[in-house]
């Protein structure tokens, strides 16, 4: 998975179907991300490069309760190698 702005579009696209809203903001927080889950909304450190948001979004992802199967296919097949890409990353750790 390549650190392009066009990545970032697809992952974000994910969570715009499962109706969760993604926002960059100042904030103080410790892993770069913020989750609200009764209102559906993601709050990313607005200070964090390109990588470090598709990164923050990996890590991120499989974190929530999404539904594949509401996924159209492009999509599904982005989820499928963010999964892959987090799954990846957490055995490095």
């Amino acid at each position: 998975m390549k650190y392009t702005q066009n990545t970032l579009d697809k992952i974000e696209r994910i969570l715009d179907e499962v109706e969760y809203v993604v926002r960059y903001e100042r904030g103080n927080f410790q892993s770069g991300y913020c989750i609200l889950e009764a209102k559906k909304v993601v709050v990313l450190n607005k200070f964090l490069q390109l990588e470090g948001r598709i990164n923050t979004l990996i890590d991120l992802i499989p974190q929530l309760n999404i539904e594949p199967d509401v996924l159209s296919t492009e999509v599904r097949r982005t989820y499928d190698d963010v999964l892959v890409r987090a799954a990846a990353l957490a055995a490095e750790k």
